[in-house]
């Protein structure tokens, strides 16, 4: 699809009718408080900073690019920790960043561009992961979510039109656009909402951690992008990391509830 037509008209179709298909469902209303009018426009902002995930594959393979974003969630599940046990799993993420710096056994500068691109889309994950669970308190449906896509799609659309003139509006374009927006858009968000309405933020940001492994699969059988050793090794240490995480930071607090409500000892039964 990016052969189309440019990465910032892509992502502005994506979102754009992502957000024709919520609208259609849920018919939302136009905010008329300030407090859900901004959290509107933040919850877009943080969409569309995600989706410069589509400019860092235009530097790295789709696997890194994934791993890359992944160390949003990471690093929001260990600054939401109070245990300095945890600092191993960011280590561990900072090994597997610096492998993806190794070709053919010799280290090599990543690009610079794709570093910051992959740094604002990571950032915009975990905060889109904390404004989904903002959202979810406030709104019973996800109305707020067609709003904040509608948002995101406006941010990119001046680029897009400047980058892609009439390509956007082409009858193929728009076919594979809306396959895109439904399959990749409408419903992970819709489903992302569902979760936070049970789980916690940082626990759902790292429940998507194979996605870095399924990417460079992706990567690999249908883009045809052959990874070294190296780089498969700094996606399963960023996966790891994102694992770990979570497992460290839910266990400990769901035994210390449960030892709160059970007496340390059990009363002396009267003879």
């Amino acid at each position: 699809m990016l052969g189309f037509s440019g990465a910032f008209g892509i992502v502005a179709l994506r979102l754009g009718l992502a957000a024709l298909v919520l609208a259609l469902i849920w018919r939302p209303r136009l905010p008329t408080d300030r407090r859900t009018l901004g959290l509107v426009c933040a919850f877009g902002s943080a969409i569309a900073g995600m989706n410069t995930i589509y400019l860092v594959m235009q530097y790295f393979p789709l696997g890194i690019a994934i791993s890359l974003q992944l160390l949003g969630p990471v690093a929001l599940a260990l600054i939401t920790s109070r245990r300095l046990v945890d600092l191993s799993w960011s280590a561990l993420a900072g090994v597997g960043v610096m492998l993806f710096g190794i070709r053919g056994g010799q280290a090599d500068g990543l690009p610079l561009a794709g570093l910051l691109l992959a740094a604002l889309s990571a950032g915009s994950w975990a905060v889109y992961l904390l404004l989904s669970k903002r959202a979810t308190s406030r709104d019973s449906d996800s109305s707020l979510l067609c709003l904040a896509l509608c948002w995101g799609a406006l941010l990119y659309l001046p680029v897009g039109v400047i980058e892609s003139g009439t390509t956007l509006v082409q009858p193929k374009i728009l076919l594979f656009a809306f396959g895109v927006a439904v399959l990749s858009a409408a419903i992970p968000y819709s489903l992302d909402l569902a979760a936070l309405r049970k789980l916690p933020p940082r626990m759902v940001g790292v429940l998507q951690s194979l996605e870095p492994a399924f990417a460079g699969v992706a990567g690999l059988f249908i883009l045809g992008e052959f990874l070294p050793l190296q780089h498969w090794l700094g996606i399963l240490c960023v996966t790891a990391a994102s694992i770990g995480a979570v497992m460290a930071n839910s266990y400990p607090r769901r035994w210390h509830g449960n030892r709160e409500r059970v007496p340390p000892h059990p009363p002396l039964r009267s003879e």
